[in-house]
């Protein structure tokens, strides 16, 4: 196994992890300030896709997309938040997991009243459709580096607004205390609308650049969701490095291992063997991560500080 492929894994990696961290930065912050489980979260990671594929396909135009599934699914978010999640914040977390349950088959069966059964397509911009030559020899595709320009520029964004603004403040000071904030001036209610509806642009944001990597369809929400809970649970509830931290290894462990794992494998056993174990193996491997993180740390890699 030669270094490009490795490097080219590493990169594919990095990538997916930092799209996971656009899905696992909204749902820390609504879990760690709001104490909120949103099993709905993903189900707005799929009407930022659908939003983005609609839009794309009536304009032609793929920045025009993003921009429209971003405003309209923070739109959407907002309204969710407002009309119904609101009413279950100062209920028990088995009654926020059912109610937000229900929001999924809800928001899975409304995208089949407005797109239908069938998958729809999200091209990639022509010109974004080509390789670029990193290193002599090493070509990896213009889009995908696009992506991991977002996410980065996307992660640099949002430490400096929790931790240089007076937004952030406020966000952390609701997440500390939320009594002593509203004592303080800070309008709760509308600082919880305001981080609903950022996280859903962050949901739509990676389901918008996703898109023409993945298919857009019925339910492409749920597998993904799965993994933000164990980026979150990983870094830590609340913790926007954490989350990050959290993003990159998984992202890395899982791709890393879908490659080495098979040709390790393949040393001790058939090919046969080592293609159908060695995939298992390493969709198993994050969660075993998950489980080593909570014994040594059982507050995550970078626990928000209360």
């Amino acid at each position: 196994m030669d270094w490009i492929l490795i490097t080219e894994q590493a990169l594919n990696g990095l990538q997916f992890g930092l799209m996971l961290f656009l899905l696992a930065a909204g749902l820390t912050l609504v879990f760690g300030i709001m104490d909120m489980i949103n099993l709905a979260h993903g189900s707005l990671y799929m009407v930022g896709a659908y939003l983005a594929a609609a839009v794309a396909q009536a304009s032609g135009s793929f920045l025009l997309a993003v921009l429209a599934a971003l405003a309209g699914t923070a739109l959407f978010g907002m309204l969710l938040e407002v009309t119904l999640l609101r009413r279950l914040y100062k209920r028990d977390h088995l009654a926020q997991v059912l109610a937000t349950f229900a929001l999924i088959l809800i928001c899975n069966e409304g995208v089949r009243m407005i797109w239908g059964e069938q998958p729809m397509m999200l091209n990639t911009p022509a010109a974004l459709s080509g390789p670029v030559e990193l290193l002599p020899g090493l070509y990896y595709p213009a889009y995908r580096l696009l992506i991991i320009g977002v996410g980065l520029a996307v992660a640099l964004l949002l430490f400096v607004l929790v931790t240089r603004t007076r937004i952030g403040m406020w966000v952390r000071a609701g997440a500390s205390n939320r009594e002593m904030a509203t004592m303080m001036g800070v309008n709760i209610k509308r600082l919880f609308t305001l981080v609903f509806g950022f996280g859903a642009a962050l949901c739509a944001l990676a389901g918008s650049l996703l898109g023409p990597l993945l298919a857009v369809q019925v339910g492409m929400g749920e597998s993904i969701l799965i993994l933000a809970f164990v980026v979150i649970v990983i870094g830590g509830i609340g913790s926007i490095r954490g989350a990050l931290v959290g993003s990159l290894l998984v992202g890395l462990v899982d791709t890393l291992s879908r490659t080495l794992l098979p040709a390790v494998l393949r040393q001790v056993a058939s090919s046969e063997v080592a293609s159908n174990l060695g995939p298992a193996l390493a969709s198993i491997l994050i969660y075993v991560l998950m489980a080593a993180v909570l014994f040594w740390r059982p507050q995550g890699l970078f626990p928000a500080r209360g």
